[in-house]
């Protein structure tokens, strides 16, 4: 190939999409799904990445996972037997992966993957890496502002480790390069150990001996509502059978499917016993904080006990202000993305790929953020909100 490759191994995958990949192998195998790519920044034109991103892909769809990454895998106590025999056998398959000009979507490309979900979950994760990476290649000149900038984030948290937060590198998808994510995790597994987490990237996870982190993303629910599932119980459905696969395991819940006054209407004391904590995607960041905590002492559970993740569009600054609000309160982590790994001074791409159809039928996520949500069937739109009687939390009525 003309380029580089840019995923290297089928483990530079989100941790995430081991997690549900298991419970979609064990409890929807049959499901089939189609996986759309969006561009939300304007005025870019990806018309010229096409010839790139199509050798990326065929390179892609050569690998396999390598014996000492399945025993790897089979070392992480709930990853299951026959899930990780199912990885060994992995083989993505080039023709359910598609890029073509469009140019009614913004951006001029379509980029979609169809075909049963245990296959097509694998594909969201590289497509938006190889995306993102050939986008920014050649537009920064020099690395040496994203070391003074990550030095100064790496700085920043430790001087307040003592609150006892903890970060975590959600950076994969938005990532500048692979090389550069490589530097960032190092950098805080040398330097900011006391506040470091771990990795969403597995890959990086294996080779610096962090931990991977992740539970569950938006897919999971969009996903089950093209089973056979009422829509209206959609969202205890999923928390349910996440509770079968995991028994107890993996116990961040996301918040925000069908907004979080939705969230917490249906995370009621069983639940919020059985789950460990919440992970907050939309809306204002603060709202959610003071909601959870005080949806945890209407249950009489003392929130302290209890985990929130922030994983919105953070900063340092906005991470060290929420941690201020609520260290004392409740154990409190984060999930910084493209500010660790692609804040080099020059503006990167906001990019996403959900989940559009389900065994044929429309799915829609109702984020606390209105710019989040997605799906083009409006009417379905409505009739999700009615059945979830969907308010914002940022909507004061």
């Amino acid at each position: 190939m003309n380029d580089a490759p840019i995923i290297t191994s089928l483990l530079e995958q989100d941790f995430y999409k081991f997690t549900m990949g298991q419970l979609v192998l064990h409890q929807l195998p049959t499901v089939n799904v189609r996986v759309e790519f969006r561009l939300r920044t304007p005025g870019v034109d990806l018309r010229p990445l096409i010839p790139a991103i199509d050798e990326q892909l065929d390179h892609l769809c050569t690998l396999r996972f390598a014996d000492e990454e399945i025993a790897y895998l089979r070392g992480i106590r709930f990853l299951a037997p026959d899930f990780c025999d199912y990885l060994k056998r992995l083989w993505l398959y080039r023709e359910q992966i598609h890029v073509e000009a469009d140019p009614t979507k913004r951006g001029g490309v379509a980029i979609w993957a169809e075909g049963p979900w245990r296959d097509v979950i694998w594909f969201e994760i590289p497509v938006l890496a190889i995306v993102q990476e050939l986008y920014m290649r050649g537009r920064v000149k020099s690395l040496a502002e994203g070391r003074r900038r990550l030095r100064r984030k790496i700085d920043a948290f430790d001087r307040h480790a003592d609150w006892g937060f903890k970060v975590a590198d959600f950076g994969l998808r938005r990532r500048y390069s692979g090389a550069w994510q490589e530097e960032v995790v190092r950098e805080f597994a040398d330097r900011g150990r006391r506040i470091f987490s771990g990795t969403s990237n597995v890959f990086l996870a294996k080779k610096f001996g962090v931990s991977p982190i992740g539970t569950f993303a938006h897919e999971l629910f969009m996903g089950v509502m093209g089973t056979d599932v009422r829509v209206s119980e959609v969202q205890r459905r999923t928390l349910d059978m996440w509770a079968h696969e995991y028994r107890g395991e993996l116990g961040i819940g996301l918040s925000d499917i069908f907004g979080f006054r939705a969230f917490l209407r249906d995370f009621d004391l069983y639940f919020a016993k059985l789950f460990d904590g919440c992970r907050h995607d939309s809306g204002d960041p603060f709202t959610w904080g003071e909601m959870l905590i005080d949806h945890y002492r209407k249950l009489r559970i003392d929130p302290r006990t209890k985990t929130a993740c922030w994983s919105d569009s953070l900063d340092t600054r906005r991470a060290l202000a929420i941690a201020r609000r609520f260290h004392d309160r409740i154990k409190v982590t984060f999930g910084i993305g493209t500010h660790l790994t692609n804040d080099m001074g020059v503006e990167p791409l906001s990019i996403v790929m959900k989940l559009t159809e389900s065994n044929g039928f429309p799915v829609v996520k109702l984020s606390d953020s209105p710019g989040k949500s997605m799906c083009d069937d409006a009417s379905f739109v409505e009739y999700v909100k009615q059945q979830y009687d969907w308010k914002s939390i940022d909507d004061p009525s």
